[in-house]
């Protein structure tokens, strides 16, 4: 997230009334970044991970694991290392990055430089990541872990789950009945956004997960950890009159959701084409690969019947009134909007001729006096309409200083690359992929940021998805993939993402034949692409390094007419047939990951430890391996202390999150969603080292 601007932010009345300069302006520095970029051809491939951390407090004589909220000292004491790292390495180490985040019990982290296509830089993806892990443990106190997990169990429930210790009652800008103000970053610009958030929707965020019915749970159910009767703030009645649901577990902060840790990847394409046929291929994969990390089935001390956080963190900062929510005529709000500024993806980008134009079905508001200006400019239909649906949305915080801009060499009012300020529009429509342009006076090319994946507990894992996506990601423009299906149809499949076993007993809409040109008999996937593909009898050429720069294929010589109908292009499949393929002409993603693989020239043993981290994606996806939810919840139903009432309780809280750190650690067996041969991180925590 970088470092954060010092100003004044303003409160919603005042911020609202500069919404317009603010889109004004972040369009114009959109088209000056447009005009002297949009033909910016032949980046290398440059590509990151972005990583979650919550730093968990061990409390061993009272059995309670607790958030610990020292993210500013901790922060600083790593700033002041990697400083004093950095000035002691060659420059030809990049020492990691560390940023704050939305909760204060928050870190992020990053490589200290990109990661490119060379073989090398992808095997130290993982050790890279422990890395990280193991810097910030050996900075912490000797009870402190830092942890890769989705959504803290007890966040919100009775009793105490921070270190220190404060009271809800102080929520000054979330009037949350169950999260304190000192659970948010101190920073202005993470309570103002917080309470306008809610100042702009009207009312508190109100997020509903159905309870998980076991044999004791009350039905219906009615939460008694709710504080019914409070009366501090405006809003506390909103749960009594029916934003807190029966039978489901009620949440009503943005710190729910912004609290929840994720695994992130960025990736530079070769120009603007790329980019944007990168995006449109990996769309269609973001509720695949959401199913497949599940990693959070618990919420305020109970079990949900969800494995995901994808939702909480969508209804977290649904700022829409209840006009744009389709609750009431318009009257003073300007659009109905579908969804949240947090949720899936409402538009494929591509100009490709694979992208048919009844993919694009869903409804999609849009400025139009945005969209005029912007094809008046000279850009085409699509990237029009996506800039200008992203500028239906406010500028959320806005920075007083920052206000007027040098549009030629900012960009901080269409989006923020410094973290500088929140009073842009790009950055705060957090979809499930960001196309993203890029920053002004930089080396920094297109980018298409994979924003779907809950973190996984251990830095094996996250390194064998991280490592399966920017494979994919080199399958799909290498080979030409065509993933197209209605984006509709993608918005089901996010919704049947987050349901409870989604991975192994759910299905998933999936084109049925991906590749652009004709096959002969069954030949492999690779035998789609001249790039691989065998040229008068011999073998195409081996690559030393993943590319970025792939020829479009072009049109079908038979013409665009005899294509079928949309609707027979798709069907539902099952996890298992979509990465492993299918009888038919669906050859399942990781074979073609695996036929990509093969137009590299790899070391045996660089195969083989590629083959491991697919190895478990593999496994994952068949059922042989259990996802990080399905552990959780078997962890939590078979502790002693559970009494089958869907209460998460302390003990069990602790004991989990225990064992998720000896695991992590390889001090305890490999459990079942992970292979046997996993030996974990260092056993020692105050060790470091690559």
């Amino acid at each position: 997230m970088g470092l954060l601007y010092l100003g004044t932010p303003l409160v919603w009345d005042e911020a609202k009334k500069y919404a317009d300069h603010v889109r004004t302006h972040g369009i114009t520095q959109f088209l000056h970044i447009w005009d002297q970029l949009k033909d910016r051809q032949g980046d290398e491939l440059l590509w990151g991970d972005e990583i979650e951390y919550m730093v968990v407090s061990f409390d061993d004589k009272e059995k309670n694991a607790k958030l610990s909220l020292r993210q500013t000292e901790i922060l600083a004491k790593l700033s002041a290392i990697v400083e004093d790292i950095s000035a002691d390495c060659p420059k030809s180490i990049a020492v990691p990055k560390f940023h704050p985040e939305y909760g204060r019990y928050m870190l992020e982290s990053t490589p200290g430089a990109p990661y490119t296509g060379a073989i090398p830089d992808l095997l130290s993806v993982e050790s890279n990541m422990r890395y990280r892990r193991n810097l910030a443990r050996k900075h912490l106190k000797p009870n402190e872990v830092p942890m890769t997990f989705t959504s803290f169990p007890r966040l919100g429930a009775p009793g105490q789950f921070t270190e220190p210790y404060f009271d809800p009652s102080d929520a000054v800008s979330s009037h949350s009945l169950f999260l304190p103000e000192e659970i948010t970053n101190p920073h202005a610009r993470f309570p103002t956004l917080t309470a306008n958030i809610r100042r702009r929707r009207g009312s508190k965020v109100a997020i509903n997960l159905p309870i998980f019915v076991d044999d004791n749970t009350p039905h219906p159910f009615i939460d008694p950890t709710i504080p019914w009767d409070r009366n501090l703030y405006p809003e506390d009645p909103e749960a009594k009159q029916g934003a807190a649901l029966p039978d489901h577990i009620y949440l009503d902060a943005m710190g729910f959701g912004m609290g929840c840790c994720c695994l992130q990847l960025t990736f530079q394409a070769c120009n603007v084409k790329d980019a944007r046929r990168m995006y449109d291929g990996l769309i269609p994969i973001g509720p695949i690969l959401l199913a497949l990390t599940a990693a959070s089935p618990l919420y305020r001390g109970y079990l949900a019947d969800v494995d995901c956080r994808w939702n909480v963190i969508a209804g977290s900062v649904d700022d829409r009134t209840e006009e744009e929510r389709g609750l009431k005529p318009l009257k003073e709000s300007r659009f109905r909007i579908p969804k949240s500024r947090y949720d899936s993806v409402d538009l494929y980008l591509s100009e490709d001729w694979m992208n048919r134009p009844e993919y694009n079905d869903n409804p999609l508001p849009y400025d139009e006096g945005i969209y005029d200006r912007l094809r008046k400019h000279g850009l085409d239909d699509l990237l029009s309409k996506h800039i200008s649906h992203l500028f239906i949305r406010d500028p959320l915080v806005i920075f007083s200083e920052t206000i007027d801009q040098d549009d030629t060499s900012s960009s901080d009012h269409f989006e923020v690359n410094t973290a500088s300020a929140l009073q842009n529009i790009q950055s705060t429509n957090w979809q499930t992929l960001r196309f993203k342009p890029p920053p002004p006076n930089s080396g920094i090319g297109w980018r298409v940021e994979f924003r779907s994946m809950e973190v996984q507990m251990t830095d094996f894992e996250n390194a064998a998805f991280a490592v399966f996506i920017v494979l994919l990601s080199r399958a799909i423009l290498s080979f030409n993939l065509n993933f197209y299906i209605p984006i509709s149809k993608v918005d089901v499949n996010m919704g049947r993402a987050q349901k409870r076993g989604a991975s192994t007993s759910g299905k998933f809409y999936f084109r049925k034949d991906v590749y652009t040109t004709p096959r002969s008999g069954t030949s492999s996937a690779a035998s789609t692409s001249g790039t691989s593909s065998p040229v008068d009898g011999s073998p195409g050429k081996k690559e030393k390094k993943l590319g970025n720069c792939f020829p479009p294929v072009p049109p079908p010589e038979t013409g665009l007419d005899n294509r079928p109908p949309v609707d027979e292009e798709y069907e539902e499949m099952t996890m298992k047939e979509i990465m492993n393929g299918k009888d038919g002409n669906f050859p399942g993603l990781l074979p073609l990951v695996d036929a990509y693989l093969d137009t590299l020239d790899l070391e045996p043993p660089h195969k083989e430890r590629i083959q491991k981290y697919l190895d478990l994606i593999r496994r994952r996806s068949d059922g042989r391996l259990l996802t990080a939810a399905a552990w959780i919840r078997n962890f939590v139903t078979s502790h002693t202390d559970y009494k089958k009432d869907s209460v998460v309780s302390q003990i069990i809280n602790y004991d989990l999150l225990v064992a998720v750190d000896e695991i992590e650690r390889g001090v305890r067996t490999a459990p079942d969603f992970l292979p046997a041969c996993y030996e974990g991180g260092n056993k020692d925590r105050g060790s470091i080292g690559l």
